[in-house]
């Protein structure tokens, strides 16, 4: 028997005012173990910025990170300047979504339909084993659209960056966790740092969507519709936790909004809500033949204007498992966001009390003593180590999740509760 052949590495890397965390993630690419990949750099920012005083110092600190990489050594790197006066982004077209779809679409001009496209920022750490991984993940399964890699928010040394991305941690776990409890296919994290995706992938969606921010979630929400995506990875990511706005909505964004002590945008959602999406799921086999009346189907109706929303899906499906496919399409992971938001403008109850009633749901109330909630638990007055507790538990929950999830793992699969 032949040995494997391993898929090569693109590794499409944006960065903006980043030349102090720079250096790092080159030495941890230097480290990878694997060594068969090449890295593309975009350093970007608008054009205009050149022209305001008060981004002058981020023009100046992207000016560093093009000299700094001129001085690597060691790898193969190609750097796309879209910094200096004259090569930044004109007008509405920039952000970290356009340096993405440049990097992207740059790699796919030169890589074969196997490459793997591996996605990173620059505030990422990571083994010397994480390379190798992603690659053994293709190969292992050729037919897979994307990895979402399982990520681990790095200890801040400020402790109000530590409480914010601890916070917002257990807001992105508690949420994915309660997509995996009623099996949404959209159980992933969109972190840009933190997902893969093989050429022949890309190409059949078209290419990622250049956006300002978010255009990592909308990327793999467009692989996930098109086929089988992979949730789980032996090596983590682990990101920077820090208070940022470099792009529009996210990690930094949540953070610095978070640290003034309004987490509105990310609430825990009721585990009602989840259930009404869960009810909703288990009907469509019966919306073939009739759509029947759900807190969603009536959202969907209002929401996009259709007195039926899954009229057209029914007439142009030839049998019910192509129709229920296509109302998850309909339904997707933006859908379902926009769903949870309607129905949190009525909710009263408060995030502490939807934690408490999501973890004694899913694993019994005694998991309230182990983690040391009751009645007076409050976000904003416990202490980081109590958050940290909390994080942790709802990480290795839904890493039972994503190992379940591989098909290849037989007698490896864990209990949830």
């Amino acid at each position: 028997m032949s040995n494997p052949v391993f898929p090569f590495l693109y590794i499409a890397l944006p960065v903006i005012d980043e030349n102090e965390l720079l250096p790092r993630l080159i030495d941890c690419i230097i480290a990878q173990k694997y060594q068969h990949f090449k890295v593309f750099v975009c350093v970007n920012q608008p054009d205009e910025w050149w022209d305001q005083a008060e981004r002058q110092r981020i023009c100046e600190n992207n000016l560093l990170s093009l000299e700094y990489l001129k001085s690597v050594t060691g790898i193969d790197l190609v750097t796309i300047d879209k910094c200096t006066p004259g090569n930044g982004w004109k007008g509405k077209k920039h952000g970290v979504g356009w340096a993405r779809k440049v990097l992207m679409d740059a790699i796919n001009e030169v890589a074969d339909e196997r490459d793997i496209i591996l996605s990173l920022d620059a505030d990422v750490t990571f083994s010397p084993d994480y390379f190798y991984s992603v690659a053994q993940k293709f190969l292992q399964f050729p037919d897979a659209v994307a990895l979402a890699v399982p990520y681990f928010h790095k200890p801040a040394s400020d402790p109000a960056a530590c409480f914010a991305i601890l916070r917002y941690e257990i807001y992105l776990r508690y949420y994915s966790l309660n997509l995996w409890r009623i099996s949404s296919p959209y159980t992933f994290t969109a972190l840009g740092s933190a997902m893969s995706c093989p050429i022949w992938a890309y190409r059949a969606i078209g290419g990622i969507t250049p956006k300002m921010s978010g255009e990592d979630f909308y990327f793999l929400q467009k692989l996930r519709k098109y086929g089988k995506m992979l949730f789980w990875n032996q090596e983590k990511v682990y990101p920077e936790a820090r208070f940022s706005n470099r792009v529009y909505f996210g990690t930094g964004p949540a953070m610095i909004k978070g640290n003034e002590g309004d987490w509105t945008s990310y609430p825990l959602y009721s585990i009602r809500f989840f259930n009404e999406i869960s009810e909703t799921y288990k009907l469509f086999p019966l919306f073939f033949q009739k759509t029947h009346t759900t807190q969603v189907t009536e959202f969907l109706r209002n929401h996009l204007k259709e007195d039926d929303p899954f009229l057209l899906l029914r007439e142009n499906a030839r049998e019910v498992n192509q129709f229920v496919r296509s109302c998850h399409e309909k339904f997707d992971g933006l859908r379902i966001l926009q769903y949870l938001k309607y129905r949190q403008t009525t909710e009263t109850q408060k995030d502490e009390d939807c934690l408490q009633e999501y973890l004694i749901q899913s694993f019994g109330k005694q998991v309230l003593e182990v983690l040391g909630i009751d009645d007076s638990f409050s976000f904003k007055t416990t202490n980081l180590e109590h958050l940290e507790k909390i994080r942790r538990f709802l990480t290795e929950k839904e890493e039972i999740y994503q190992i379940n999830s591989v098909p290849s793992l037989p007698g490896q699969q864990l209990p949830v509760g």
